[in-house]
């Protein structure tokens, strides 16, 4: 059972930048509601992409420095890296569906 990862500045090198297989970081805030409703989407897609792809969580209020250096204007932001690089992006709320497009379209 696969879930998102918590990821602070002093972890994102290792857990994302490092990783084995492509990651999905999620940029939110607790007191963002777009975000909120992500959250179980992401969970599910941890589920299905489990082992294939990574998924990990950054508070943009906790991690400021971190928003700032990747351009997050707006949250929640999905980032896609793959091999430490940005191949994909996808800003605000999107179903699972047109999500896991997003996704396939950029790891691929």
């Amino acid at each position: 059972m696969s879930k998102p990862v918590n990821v602070d500045s002093s972890a994102f090198e290792a857990e994302v930048l490092s990783a084995p297989v492509p990651v999905v970081v999620d940029f939110w805030a607790v007191w963002c509601g777009p975000c909120r409703m992500m959250a179980p989407v992401l969970d599910q897609l941890a589920e299905d992409y489990d082992g294939n792809v990574k998924f990990a969580k950054v508070n943009v209020d906790e991690n400021q420095e971190l928003a700032a250096r990747y351009g997050i204007m707006s949250i929640p932001t999905l980032v896609i890296f793959k091999d430490g690089q940005e191949v994909g992006r996808v800003i605000g709320y999107m179903p699972k569906e047109k999500l896991k497009e997003q996704l396939e379209a950029a790891i691929h």
